[in-house]
């Protein structure tokens, strides 16, 4: 199933609508979204995102350059990664 998800970091200076364009990209690409946390730090905003891309026509790079767009257009830092490759990490 991890090969299905992905893992979506977004950080960057606080404003109003963060989470909204976010999820908004993420549900015009299919992408079901199965856990989100987000926390402010001294006025640094970071979410976390787990979403699942297995009933979405678009590939992996395709959600993964939308988004990347978006947290350009934001002004945040996004990070998107296979949660397959994240789980690996912690194996070696």
């Amino acid at each position: 199933m991890s090969d299905q998800q992905i893992i979506v970091t977004v950080s960057g200076v606080d404003k109003v609508g963060i989470v909204a364009k976010f999820t908004t990209v993420l549900a015009e690409y299919e992408v079901n979204i199965e856990d989100i946390k987000q926390t402010l730090m001294q006025g640094h905003f970071v979410m976390f995102l787990l979403g699942n891309i297995e009933k979405s026509k678009y590939s992996f790079k395709e959600i993964k350059e939308a988004l990347m767009e978006t947290g350009k257009e934001l002004g945040m830092e996004v990070w998107v990664q296979r949660k397959e490759i994240v789980d690996n990490m912690h194996i070696i």
